[in-house]
């Protein structure tokens, strides 16, 4: 059998393509579908590692976890990860193939095309159905003759075409009519319904527009899904950061944790379970004042660790870290940010940086060498040695690695985990190093604070150290239940009968999800 298809596409980047993508497969699966997620090509520096051991966009990461099957490089065969304004690390079926310019990439859509359908075929022939999400617009009309993530797979796929909005920015629906405009007859006959996005007020006085909307084109509003707030799924990469920059400073009885918003920063939904925590003010920032009273501060991963160290040192915050260090206050790096808290970074083979060797932060007895191959790899591990981030002993927790260098911990290193398996394959690893003091820390491991217990033991640790009292304690949602919230909404606000004719489905309604625990009111791209 092979498998009906669906696609979601937007009139721009950023208008909910990937959230709305991940709450079809949750509705799929729900209404007793084999479902998976597929997006050709994806541009992203947050990326996860997949089942079968390769590295893929985390929202097909996401994706796949709310249709409840393991994620594959199949959902996602071309990943491009952005090494700065004109290139890229081009990774494809998981493995990264090369360092390209724009002008190479497009030389090798042909081939890459090619390696588009095979993925698609394969998902295709395993399950019922399969969620395709496009990137950025249709209607990039200097793109199309190189289109291998819009209408191209619309067009392999016979898939039907969700076109979704963003209201909240203004423009809808010049947006919707502009796009229609610029397709080519055959593709805008494929597009089967409109999903107006992030809608805020009284869908009443919408109404006009929306039948204005309808008369003028001949297509159908599937829904108009309200802005919804606090949802825990991660985010699909930096831009959203631009809506949370912030250099406020905790109010009475809050923890202050102040996160560097690197330039090439990567992966940095490892600090959103932070967010959503009571008692918690995050602040993502890019100076030194920045860092004021901070209980904790965080250097997370960077896809570029050469050019962030050297604008580390360029904004006066690799000074403000070194005296930080010296106070005693507690410094968290996640993998590139581990590494640049060592000694030194050697790059003979130019990986990153043409100069051979770069000098470090020197805040912990770490030397990092860079190789052509990465390292990609999900994890369980245990805590080391005592620091901040809890006690030593038995509790194991679950992570993943995604890095180019290899660190080597020097003389009277002591590691901050122990590694226990990497890919399912027993290990026994030693990971990252914590100062003498206990209050620098770094670790490859990403996704550290998705464990409650971790998250939890650096909550409490840092209160004891301002001396607050103990959180209440409400507990965050956990990402299963944040699924299903995303879904009842947006099953509440579009019309399931029309969406399974326009996918050529024959399935009951999903029942709500009854109950989602309460939500802080951080601002969240809305489904």
């Amino acid at each position: 059998m092979t498998a009906r298809t669906v696609m979601v596409q937007g009139t721009a980047s950023s208008v909910g393509k990937s959230l709305v993508t991940t709450a079809l497969c949750r509705l799929f699966r729900r209404a007793g579908l084999r479902v998976a997620p597929f997006k050709a090509q994806n541009m992203a520096l947050n990326s996860a590692v997949s089942a079968d051991g390769g590295e893929i966009g985390r929202a097909q990461a996401v994706q796949a976890e709310a249709a409840g099957v393991a994620p594959t490089v199949d959902m996602n065969p071309i990943l491009l990860k952005p090494e700065g304004d004109a290139r890229s690390q081009v990774v494809v079926l998981g493995k990264p193939i090369a360092s390209m310019g724009a002008a190479e990439y497009h030389a090798r859509k042909p081939e890459l095309r090619t390696v588009v359908a095979g993925a698609l075929a394969r998902l295709r022939a395993a399950h019922d159905v399969v969620v395709i999400e496009g990137a950025g617009s249709p209607a990039e009309v200097n793109l199309k003759d190189r289109d291998i993530v819009n209408m191209d797979v619309a067009r392999a796929a016979d898939a039907p075409v969700l076109l979704v909005g963003d209201i909240d920015r203004g423009g809808v629906f010049a947006a919707f009519v502009g796009t229609l405009e610029l397709l080519d007859p055959p593709e805008r006959a494929r597009v089967a319904a409109f999903v107006v996005n992030k809608f805020r007020g009284d869908v009443g006085l919408l109404q006009p527009g929306l039948d204005f909307l309808t008369g003028r084109t001949g297509v159908p509003v599937l829904g108009v899904l309200p802005f919804v707030r606090g949802l825990r799924i991660a985010d699909e990469d930096s831009v959203s950061l631009d809506d949370r920059r912030s250099h406020r400073l905790p109010s009475d009885g809050e923890l202050g944790i102040a996160v560097i918003r690197l330039p090439r920063i990567a992966n940095h939904d490892d600090l959103e379970p932070l967010e959503h925590e009571a008692g918690v003010a995050v602040r993502w920032v890019e100076d030194p004042r920045g860092l004021t009273d901070a209980d904790l501060v965080v250097l997370p991963g960077s896809k570029c660790t050469a050019d962030d160290l050297a604008w580390l040192r360029a904004t006066g915050l690799a000074a403000a870290l070194a005296r930080r260090a010296a106070r005693g206050d507690p410094v968290l790096g996640i993998c590139g940010g581990c590494q640049m808290l060592g000694e030194s970074i050697h790059d003979p083979l130019g990986v990153e940086s043409p100069l051979g060797v770069l000098e470090g932060l020197g805040l912990l007895p770490l030397r990092t060498h860079f190789a052509q191959e990465k390292v990609t790899a999900r994890a369980r591990a245990r805590i080391a040695t005592s620091s901040f981030l809890g006690d030593a002993g038995p509790v194991r927790f679950d992570g993943y690695e995604i890095h180019m260098g290899a660190v080597e911990p020097l003389a009277g290193a002591r590691p901050a985990f122990e590694v226990l398996e990497r890919n399912g394959a027993a290990a026994a690893v030693a990971d990252g190093a914590v100062s003498d003091d206990g209050t620098v820390v770094g670790t490859l491991l990403h996704g550290l604070l998705e464990n409650d217990g971790v998250r939890a033991a650096l909550l409490r640790n840092l209160r004891h150290r301002r001396g607050l009292s103990a959180e209440p304690g409400r507990r965050i949602a956990a990402r299963e239940e944040e699924y299903d919230r995303l879904a009842d909404h947006v099953l509440a606000h579009l019309n399931w009968e029309l969406l399974c004719r326009i996918a050529g489905l024959e399935t009951p309604r999903p029942a709500p999800v009854a109950t989602h625990l309460t939500h802080p009111s951080r601002r969240t791209p809305a489904a």
